[in-house]
C-alpha cells in the first residue's frame, strides 16, 4: 500500500492510500493546505485540531456553493431542453428572390455575349 506525503499549514503528515489513490490524496492535500495557509496567514498560529476544522469547513462552504451553482445550472438546462430557444429564419419575399433570378440570368447573358465578342 502507497504512503503519500504532503504538509497542511504548518505540520507535515503521511498517509496511506489505495494504489493509484496517490494523485488524488496529494489533490486533496493540496486544497486542504491552501485553505489552512490563508487562516493562518488571518490568525496566525493556531491548534492542529482548529485549523483542520476551519480548513474543512471552509472547503465544505466552497463545495456547498459549487453544488447550488451545478444544480441551478441543470436547471437552466432542464428548462432549455424542455423549452429551446426559437429561432427566426429570415424569409424572403417572392418578389424580391424572382427579381434576383431575373438579374442573375441577365448577367449569365451578358457574360455570354462578352465571351462571344472576345472570340470573334
Amino acid at each position: 500500500m502507497p504512503t503519500v506525503e504532503f504538509n497542511i499549514g504548518h505540520k507535515s503528515y503521511e498517509l496511506a492510500c489505495q494504489e493509484g489513490e496517490e494523485r488524488l490524496l496529494r489533490r486533496a492535500a493540496a486544497m486542504l493546505d491552501t485553505e489552512a495557509r490563508a487562516i493562518l496567514e488571518q490568525a496566525g498560529r493556531m491548534p492542529e485540531p482548529r485549523l483542520l476544522l476551519l480548513a474543512g469547513l471552509m472547503l465544505a462552504d466552497r463545495m456547498s456553493a459549487t453544488e447550488d451553482r451545478a444544480a441551478a445550472a441543470e436547471r437552466e438546462l432542464g428548462r432549455l431542453k424542455a423549452n429551446p430557444p426559437r429561432i427566426e429564419v429570415p424569409v424572403i419575399p417572392s418578389g424580391i428572390a424572382e427579381a434576383m433570378a431575373e438579374i442573375a440570368a441577365r448577367a449569365e447573358a451578358l457574360a455570354d455575349r462578352a465571351e462571344e465578342a472576345l472570340e470573334s
